[in-house]
Order: C-alpha cells, then structure tokens, then sequence
C-alpha cells in the first residue's frame, strides 16, 4: 500500500497515460487528478496524443529495429536487401515556382539520394511512434542541442523556427559516412516531422521526393550537407515544412 499524500511525479503522469503505473498507486494519481483539473487536462492531451499516434503508427511497431541505426555497431552493413524494394516508389520531386529549389548543381547520384533517404525515412519511423523517450535531448534545451551535435557531426547543426510546430529535441546517429543529426518536431494534432543531416560527398542537389510505407521525405543536400525532411503521406504540408527548413539553412549558411 502506498502513502496517497506522495507527491504525483510528471514520471508516474506518463506511466498512467501508457498504462504502466503500478495497480496500487493508480488510485491515488486518479485522486490527484481529479483535485487538479489543470494537469488533469495536460494528461488528457497526452493520452489524446498517444491515441493519435497508435493509430497512425502502430503498424510498424512490430519491425525489426533497423541494424544501421543501432549505435554500438562501427561497420555499416550492406543495403542492398532494402533497395530493391524502395526503389520502385523512389522519385523525383519537381517544385512548381518555388524559389530556392533549383538545382544548383549535378543532380545527387540515385545511389546518394536512396541511402540517405531510406535512412532517414528508417529512423523517422521508429522515433515517432515513442511518447515518453522520442528524443535523448529535448527542445527545451536547444542550444545545447545544437551545439552537441554541431560538436559530434562536424558541422553547424540548427534546429529551424518552424510554424506551427514545437521542436521535441534530437539525437545523434550513424549516418551513411559518419554521424547524422536527428531532429523531431511536433504539431498540435501530435503530427510528427522529422529532419535528418549526415554529411554527403554531393555538393548541391535538387529537391527529389520518395516515399515508403505511408511516410514521405524530401531530399537534398548543400555545401556538403545532405536533408532529409520526413513525414505524412500529405506531400503538400510536407513540402511547406521542407521549403521552410531549407530556407533557414540557406540563411544560416548551411
């Protein structure tokens, strides 16, 4: 039996909306709640949120986790497995009037484009389905964020202003040639984006579109740098998130 005067942990909050929270305190959190309408209705809107994204997402909970993204592992293994079954919804993304997404250079390799592409729509899917754990560093802490990756990938890493949607935090993983950057954002209705940088022999390339189980991602690189910015099936509010990333980077310099 526990003691109902404890203090309620914003750790047993979340625990009560994923159901984890131990049967004999879940009375007293209940109690708690219904004294505190204000965090009651926060709660509310997690389990809201989670609901959301099960419903979206629950279908690749079951996947293996990719091997390339599993940190401890210092050799990349072959891809070849996966490109035959991506490369058939692999294409190119042509923009209709938007200024910035001319290509300024050769366009990226097929090779280029599908490896940073698969890797990056492999990692959107796995983190956006998490509630409690989506990120190692939130966005309340941006500039540190920033400068921790911009420290371990070896270019300036920037988490862009985005409209309408709160930056969640990030995380380091391995890329296709070294480190990548990982960072989440998140809508009102819990709809999730994500922008993935790794660095890419390719100086500057078009912006070319793919899409894979559901999720769709925009592709291009600069001064080095490839992005890929990874989302819904929604191709026109993605391509919006895209434009803004971009001209961000631009701005910033990359």
């Amino acid at each position: 039996m526990t003691e109902p005067n404890i203090p309620v942990t914003e750790d047993e909050l979340h625990a009560y909306v994923d159901n984890e929270l131990p049967a004999e305190r879940r009375g007293d959190v209940e109690a708690w709640l219904a004294a505190h309408p204000d965090e009651a209705a926060r709660v509310h809107s997690w389990r809201a949120m989670a609901d959301a994204l099960h419903a979206r997402y629950d279908g690749v909970l079951d996947e293996a986790v990719p091997k390339r993204l599993e940190l401890e592992r210092l050799e990349r293994q072959p891809r070849r497995w996966i490109y035959g079954a991506v490369a058939a919804t692999l294409a190119a993304f042509i923009a209709g009037g938007g200024i910035g997404w001319v290509a300024r250079g050769a366009a990226a390799a097929p090779s280029t484009f599908q490896s940073f592409t698969v890797d990056a729509l492999d990692a959107h899917r796995l983190y956006v389905v998490e509630v409690r754990h989506p990120v190692e560093v939130p966005g309340s802490e941006r500039d540190h964020l920033q400068a921790w990756l911009t420290k371990r990938c070896g270019w300036a890493v920037r988490a862009p202003e985005l409209a309408g949607l709160k930056l969640v935090g990030g995380r380091l993983l391995p890329g296709p040639s070294g480190p990548a950057s990982f960072l989440m954002y998140e809508g009102a209705s819990g709809e999730r984006f994500t922008v993935y940088t790794a660095k890419a022999k390719t100086e500057a390339t078009q912006m070319r579109y793919a899409v894979q189980g559901g999720d769709g991602a925009l592709f291009w690189a600069d001064r080095g740098v490839a992005y890929v910015v990874s989302g819904g099936s929604d191709r026109n509010r993605l391509t919006q998130v895209a434009q803004s990333v971009y001209d961000q980077m631009e701005k910033s310099g990359g």
